[in-house]
């Protein structure tokens, strides 16, 4: 494929195999349907921190049977999204990543080769794995950037990178300066979202999320944008954006 015939790309960071559902299945599922190749990575299932509804099932259960129950919750989740995922299994509470596993993610960002990128905040006092997995995420990006990382690929430019929503963002100094508007693809998301079977009593939360996030999204249109909009998503952006139009 010619580089003019390249198709768009997204790259999403999650430090857990649920993160990405609760937090950015809307534009994943958006961005499939314009036609951008949407990857998953995975740093994680959250096998200790995030599963307890499968640990209370009994002394039976194993690490193992755990992570197996979050790989296909996941991969189910992505297939209703259209996007591809991949778990790197670094473990959970705590999350923790070797200069190799540093290496493999940019590997990851020179083959994706992202228009954007979603992850996690860059704080968050209740869980240290997400900002972890940001961290990760943006030096990934920067060592795929450079020349002198495996001379001779094809570097990374410099896609943007969205920070999605907190749990409790005025807790994480998370501040939304992006509404995405999903509701056409929001049937898509609460799909996934019944997915994630192991956290069934964060359904209701993250639909009350959406709602919230689309009355404020509506509110801040452009006047000649008007629509019905009823569920969005917000992220806050790292970089500036460079435009040469500010309507």
């Amino acid at each position: 494929m010619t580089e003019l015939t390249s198709p768009k790309t997204a790259l999403v960071v999650s430090a857990h195999s649920a993160d990405f559902v609760w937090r950015a299945g809307g534009a994943i599922a958006l961005h499939q349907q314009q036609g951008y190749q949407v990857h998953i990575v995975c740093l994680s299932f959250g096998e200790r921190g995030e599963s307890a509804k499968l640990w209370r099932k009994g002394p039976s259960m194993t690490e193992a049977q755990v992570k197996a129950s979050r790989r296909t919750e996941a991969q189910a989740a992505a297939e209703i999204l259209g996007a591809s995922i991949e778990f790197f299994d670094l473990g959970d509470y705590p999350l923790r990543a070797d200069k190799e596993t540093l290496f493999r993610l940019a590997d990851v960002y020179r083959r994706v080769q992202p228009h954007f990128v979603l992850t996690h905040s860059l704080q968050d006092p209740y869980n240290y794995d997400h900002p972890m997995a940001t961290n990760l995420a943006q030096e990934a990006r920067i060592i795929a950037q450079a020349e002198g990382y495996r001379p001779g690929e094809k570097i990374v430019a410099a896609p943007p990178v969205y920070c999605f929503e907190p749990h409790q963002p005025e807790q994480c100094n998370w501040k939304p300066d992006v509404l995405l508007d999903i509701t056409r693809v929001w049937d898509k998301k609460y799909a996934a979202i019944q997915c994630m079977a192991g956290q069934e009593h964060l359904w209701e939360y993250y639909t009350r999320v959406a709602q919230q996030r689309g009355v404020q999204a509506k509110r801040n249109v452009g006047i000649n944008a008007a629509r019905d909009i009823i569920y969005g998503e917000g992220y806050q952006s790292i970089f500036p954006r460079v435009t040469e139009d500010l309507a």
